[in-house]
């Protein structure tokens, strides 16, 4: 329990941010799954699709400070280098 107007006010945001934290990270795992999924599965233009989308959805989440720009930077990298390789 908050003892203070300012710290109430605090708890409400970090509610807030932390719901919409989990939300890009699931949707950012989601993708990569998918992508992942379509290499295995051999089917490149699924593959190619999922992989924009995971990479569009990654580097809006470190830009909003969800995930460190490096390591965000260093999943899509991989991932691009798997799909090459699965081409």
């Amino acid at each position: 329990m908050a003892n203070h107007k300012s710290a109430d006010k605090r708890a409400r945001q970090t509610i807030k941010k932390t719901a919409v934290n989990t939300k890009m990270k699931s949707a950012v795992k989601t993708y990569e799954k998918k992508t992942l999924a379509a290499i295995e599965e051999g089917n490149k233009e699924e593959a190619m699709t999922a992989f924009k989308t995971f990479a569009s959805k990654m580097d809006r989440a470190a830009k909003h400070g969800v995930y460190h720009k490096n390591k965000a930077s260093r999943k899509v990298a991989r991932l691009a280098i798997r799909l090459a390789k699965a081409s």
